[in-house]
């Protein structure tokens, strides 16, 4: 049984400055497989992307992603969750913030991130969710 988040979230966190090409950032993505980064700066969370962000922010919109950074996309409120936490506080989090993703932070150092999935599979590993996050990637 999963009693705390840092039994269930991701880990390494891919970083990148609000500097960053959106292009640099998406290959990034694919390159670790993974749909979100969280940007920092001087070592402090100001923010986090996600690949859904690129496409709908700047893509779509007709921007080009070589030319467009992190910082002209990317969500800066950003909820957070310490490692102890619990799966409940967890998903209140998300729920209260409208966000699919918590970036998991002990002090102020960005140590892992959370994602709807991950509580899926900790609470019901049998839930059409959990088996979905569960399965490999779709390249």
């Amino acid at each position: 049984m999963v009693h705390s988040i840092d039994e269930v979230m991701s880990s390494p966190v891919r970083t990148v400055s609000p500097d960053t090409s959106l292009r640099q950032v998406a290959e990034i993505m694919r390159d670790a497989d993974v749909g979100d980064v969280v940007v920092t700066q001087d070592d402090r969370i100001i923010g986090i992307l996600t690949d859904r962000d690129i496409v709908v922010r700047c893509v779509a919109e007709g921007g080009d992603p070589a030319q467009h950074t992190v910082n002209d996309v990317c969500s800066s409120e950003v909820a957070t969750v310490p490692p102890q936490s619990g799966i409940a506080d967890a998903v209140h989090v998300m729920r209260t913030s409208a966000v699919r993703r918590l970036p998991v932070v002990d002090g102020t150092r960005v140590v892992g991130v959370v994602s709807m999935g991950d509580l899926a599979r900790a609470v019901d590993e049998t839930s059409a969710l959990a088996d979905v996050s569960a399965a490999d990637p779709n390249h």
